[in-house]
């Protein structure tokens, strides 16, 4: 135990103290400082053109919630946001209840699921755009093979279905990772309780709806939560795939910073999209941390 020179014990508050100091350094130049400083920055015109910067009030903000392409921005986020989360959680689920089952090849093909989680998402990217490319992507090879259409479609040159791509490569990535929380939280229900109202005559779905269901309440709301916030922040794979078009139709917030910044070169303007974006950031997690606190 260390001791001052006094030779009087450190006491548990001091002791939690040093313990603290080093992970809160850390929390402080990497997190906390750059945080500031963006929000201190969108309220000046720094650019990467010019050194100088000054300050300009609110003027960015001005500009930004006067501008109608933020606010398709912002829609399309949360378009993104909804179907990229609720498409894997529900396919997760499914794939979750099926292995569950523990037949001969389930716990291979809870590997052979997982494979796809660990794969960077700039790889993710490519993949889907060769496979919904206009010329020779192997979606319209199929479709034209099978008769269904007579001639290439461009999925990604059409904005509805450049963001109904962008959402099926970003579910097809997370898949497995809902599948591995929600596989738990179906191994953690109480077996009793299911074999009980199994004895009293409830069918597969009754027993899913009555007992499994609210066995997993918890759950299932901190895994959409948590879902929710990564594709809030998701950046690689709508970029790889559409880089934000066409037509902006898949320009997300994280984009939007992104673009303003080193496109528009408007450091400036870019911390001010980037502090809306945090403050939508901050209200799920702030959801999330009360429902932690609750399940506690």
């Amino acid at each position: 135990m260390a001791k001052f020179k006094n030779n009087g014990r450190l006491t548990d508050t001091q002791t939690g103290v040093l313990l603290v100091i080093p992970g809160l350094a850390v929390f402080i130049a990497v997190i906390l400082y750059p945080f500031i400083s963006a929000i201190l920055m969108s309220f000046t015109d720094r650019s990467l053109l010019n050194p100088n910067s000054n300050v300009v009030g609110f003027e960015n903000y001005v500009k930004v919630f006067s501008d109608p392409y933020f606010f398709k921005t912002v829609w399309t986020t949360v378009v993104f946001v909804v179907f990229a989360t609720l498409i894997p959680f529900t396919l997760g689920l499914i794939w979750a209840i099926v292995l569950n089952q523990g037949f001969r090849l389930s716990e291979f093909l809870r590997g052979v699921t997982l494979v796809n989680w660990i794969i960077p998402g700039t790889a993710i990217g490519f993949l889907w755009s060769w496979i919904f490319n206009g010329q020779y992507g192997i979606l319209n090879g199929l479709l034209t093979s099978m008769g269904i259409i007579d001639e290439n479609i461009s999925f990604l040159g059409q904005p509805v279905s450049a963001l109904i791509c962008v959402i099926i490569a970003r579910s097809w990535q997370m898949l497995p990772w809902y599948m591995a929380f929600l596989l738990g939280g179906l191994q953690s229900v109480p077996q009793d309780r299911i074999e009980a109202a199994r004895i009293d005559g409830a069918n597969n779905l009754q027993t899913f709806r009555y007992i499994v269901i609210p066995g997993m309440r918890q759950i299932f709301f901190l895994v959409l939560i948590l879902g929710a916030i990564g594709n809030l922040q998701h950046f690689d794979i709508p970029w790889t795939m559409t880089e934000g078009g066409p037509a902006r139709a898949t320009t997300t917030l994280s984009i939007e910073v992104y673009r303003t910044a080193f496109k528009n070169w408007k450091l400036g303007q870019a911390a001010t999209v980037g502090t809306v974006w945090a403050i939508l950031l901050l209200l799920f997690s702030v959801v999330y941390l009360k429902q932690v606190k609750e399940s506690d």
